[in-house]
Order: C-alpha cells, then sequence, then structure tokens
C-alpha cells in the first residue's frame, strides 16, 4: 500500500540535511534507545536475521542483542570461522546481554539448504517474533542459483521467499496483540531500477547486471507487501526497507569505485551515504517500532515510512519508484514464486 499522507518519520529532521557517514543520523542502537528498548526491552522476543557474516546483518544483529533478544544470525557454512569470531565480538560488546545468540547454517542460493536451515532453526526454539531477510547480493557477474535461477533473483527473492515459507506458521502462532510478528525485507534504491520482468525473470534473453539487481529489489518491495495483504489480518506484519547508501559493506564487491562512479556519480551519493550502524538503523526500527502493530506494508526509509521518489531526486535517495506498489503484479509475482520454490499457493 502506498505511504499515507501522515507519513510516520520520527526522524525527518535528522535526515533534512546529510554529510555523510557518521553524521548526525540515527543508528541501530540509537533508534533502540529511543524506543526504550535498549536495555532488556526485548527480552523473550526472537529474531532470525539472515546474512550475518558481515555488514548489516552483524550491525543488525548486535542492536537487537544488546536489547536482551534471543537472535540467530544466517551465514552460509563457509563462513563458520569467520561467524564464530562475530559471535564473541558481539557478546563481548553487550556483556549486560542474556539473550541466545546462535548461528544457523543456510545458503539461499540452494533450496535444499534453506529448508534444511530453516528445520534447524524450528527445532531451537518454539517462537519467532520478526525475520529480517537482510542478505543479498548485488549487480554481480550473470551465474545462476543451484535451482536454476539467475543468481541476483534467486539469492535477494527466491530463497527468501522460501525461507519465509518455512517459517511462516512460527511466525503465525507467535504474534501477540502486543508485540505482531513481522517480517522485514530488506530492498533497496535500486528497486527503481527495474519492474518484475515476468516473461524473462532469468535474463535468458542477455543479461543487465543492474536491471536484474532492480528486478530483484522490486521482488523485495512486492513480497513485503504481499505478506501484509495475505496475512495482516492474522497478526503478522511486513515491510520492505531501503538502509540507504552504504558504501563500507562487502555488498558491492563485484564493483570498483570506479564502476560505482561510473554508473551512480559517486560525487552525488558520498554526502548521503551512512555507515553501517546508520545502516541498520532503518530495518531494526521496521522490526521493533509499536507504530506498526496495527498496520504495516510499507517501504520504509530512513527510519520513516517512505515518501516517493521525485525526477531529479539522486539515485540512492530514498524515495520509492511509481511501480512499487501494485497489487496485480505483486499478486502475479506471489503465485510465480510458489511455484518456484514448491509451495501451495494460498
Amino acid at each position: 500500500m502506498p505511504a499515507p499522507t501522515n507519513a510516520y518519520q520520527p526522524y525527518a529532521a535528522l535526515h533534512a540535511a546529510t554529510h555523510g557517514a557518521g553524521d548526525q543520523r540515527p543508528t541501530a542502537m540509537r533508534v533502540l534507545f529511543d524506543e526504550g528498548l535498549l536495555h532488556n526491552g526485548l527480552v523473550g522476543k526472537v529474531f532470525l536475521v539472515t546474512g550475518c557474516s558481515a555488514g548489516l546483518g552483524v550491525e543488525t544483529a548486535r542492536a537487537l542483542y544488546a536489547a536482551g533478544a534471543d537472535v540467530y544470525m544466517t551465514v552460509r557454512e563457509a563462513k563458520k570461522q569467520q561467524a564464530e569470531k562475530i559471535i564473541k565480538d558481539i557478546r563481548s560488546s553487550a556483556p549486560q546481554a542474556t539473550g541466545k545468540l546462535e548461528l544457523v547454517f543456510l545458503d539461499l542460493t540452494s533450496f535444499k539448504s534453506v529448508r534444511a536451515g530453516a528445520e534447524d532453526f524450528l527445532k531451537r526454539t518454539t517462537k519467532l517474533n520478526a525475520l529480517i531477510e537482510n542478505a543479498g547480493v548485488m549487480m554481480c557477474p550473470y551465474s545462476k542459483t543451484e535451482d536454476g535461477f539467475e543468481m541476483q533473483m534467486g539469492t535477494n527473492h527466491f530463497g527468501h521467499f522460501l525461507l519465509f515459507q518455512c517459517l511462516k506458521e512460527r511466525l503465525l502462532a507467535s504474534a501477540t496483540p502486543e508485540f505482531r510478528s513481522r517480517v522485514i525485507v530488506v530492498s533497496s534504491a535500486g528497486h527503481r531500477f527495474s519492474e518484475i520482468r515476468f516473461d524473462d525473470v532469468n535474463f535468458e534473453a542477455g543479461y543487465d547486471r543492474i536491471a536484474a539487481y532492480g528486478q530483484s529489489k522490486t521482488a523485495n518491495v512486492y513480497m513485503a507487501s504481499s505478506i501484509e495483504r495475505h496475512y495482516g489480518h492474522l497478526g503478522l506484519r511486513a515491510l520492505s526497507v531501503h538502509p540507504g547508501v552504504i558504501l563500507e559493506t562487502d555488498l558491492p564487491r563485484h564493483q570498483t569505485m570506479e564502476t560505482v562512479d561510473q554508473d551512480f556519480d559517486m560525487a552525488s551519493l558520498i554526502p548521503i551515504a551512512k555507515n553501517i550502524p546508520q545502516g541498520a538503523a532503518s530495518q531494526v526500527w521496521a522490526a521493533t517500532a509499536k507504530h506498526f502493530n496495527d498496520g504495516a506494508g510499507y517501504y520504509v526509509a530512513d527510519c520513516g515510512v517512505g515518501i516517493p521518489w521525485k525526477e531529479g531526486d539522486s539515485v540512492g535517495a530514498a524515495g520509492y519508484a511509481a511501480h512499487a506498489y501494485d497489487e496485480v503484479k505483486e499478486e502475479r509475482l506471489w503465485k510465480l514464486s510458489c511455484d518456484a520454490v514448491g509451495v501451495g499457493y494460498d
């Protein structure tokens, strides 16, 4: 659903004038502090965060753990040693925290691995209050997932869609009037680069790495809107999130600074860029803010409900594209995704 006219944007003033990474804009920890949650406010709540071998996933897990939550961090098996060091670092940064902090091994490029990881998680806990689908790949060379999908669409959308389907019943069962369960799907301003290419989602007719990324990020927006429409009345809320321009993560590892400059004009990105703690703020806010207990389905950016993108805005600006809200196309993608991952349509 499009943003309401009275968009809830508690940090709008701090985003009015930006000065680059580390400026006055809020961090994930600041958001939890302002919500009154930082000191054990999330005790008893269970979060699963994907993509926790580096970057925003790590910072998201760090903030939630500091607030007392049980946090399960997904990583690929190949990143086990690196992830174990991250676990130690997070624990040492929040010695007062009493929640669980555990790894779940899964690879979003493999449906078999996603199912196995979800099954392992479900054996370890009886609750899941929020699923934060943070992992992703960006503008990589052409390749396919284990199940035959173009890598960006397969990882960023289909893998996450299957993970949600595997965990859906636990999310629904965990919802309470005080804390509706949530799915946070990390999208990007890059969704503006492409709509869904329903006639060629795998780019068989010719690969465009930027359009493929844009398609996968539009799919993230559609997925959140569809979850809200299908399950919102049952106590399961969903939001898509643009974390901002973060140049410090390894997401753009398939690009050099020169190609980023060629594609997007680096000079326009540096003033609006965020550091990693700031980049994690919007998804943590979306996952915890009480505002969304009664309704969601929005595109979130800059720790607020998003607004439309305007012609002349920079490529990294927070606004959403005109195609971001389209119930007919959202439902078409939902059906396509159910078929793709092998689950029944509901």
